[in-house]
């Protein structure tokens, strides 16, 4: 499972000119779903990204989670993230879960993530999506389970 997270002042997700998920401070997560990944990849995941130090403190150095500050989460799939780019200049996805497993594991992390966190938000599996958002810093990394 691959996360590209990105902690943000707000975001939005439209589908089709419909506001679908809005939070304010907070984690946009971009969720990845490989053919390897499993139940166990999805709570690793949502382990690491609840807990992941990158908010300041009032020291300005990076050592508050996303419940340490009551932000938000918005988790969008994104199958792109599993492309293998190593080489030529088309992606490849044959790493990307197919649909039927990557939905089941994709509502399974959502599942997980509104049990374990209350500030959560989702974009629609599959759909062609607009996100907006105000990346602040800008900070973002990538994460993997």
């Amino acid at each position: 499972m691959i996360g590209l997270v990105q902690r943000v002042t707000s975001a939005q997700v439209n589908v089709d000119g419909t506001e679908v998920a809005e939070i304010s401070q907070g984690l946009v997560l971009f969720l990845g779903i490989q053919r390897k990944d499993s139940d166990n990849s999805a709570e690793q995941m949502l382990k690491r990204v609840l807990g992941f130090r990158v908010f300041s403190d009032e020291s300005c150095r990076m050592n508050l989670s996303l419940k340490d500050v009551s932000g938000s989460l918005l988790i969008v799939s994104q199958f792109t993230l599993a492309a293998d780019i190593r080489k030529g200049l088309r992606p490849s996805f044959s790493g990307a879960a197919p649909y039927e497993q990557a939905k089941l594991l994709y509502d399974y992390f959502v599942e997980r993530a509104h049990t374990s966190y209350k500030k959560v938000a989702t974009g629609i599996f599959g759909a062609n999506m607009e996100v907006s958002f105000c990346n602040d810093g800008p900070v973002t990394f990538v994460l993997e389970s």
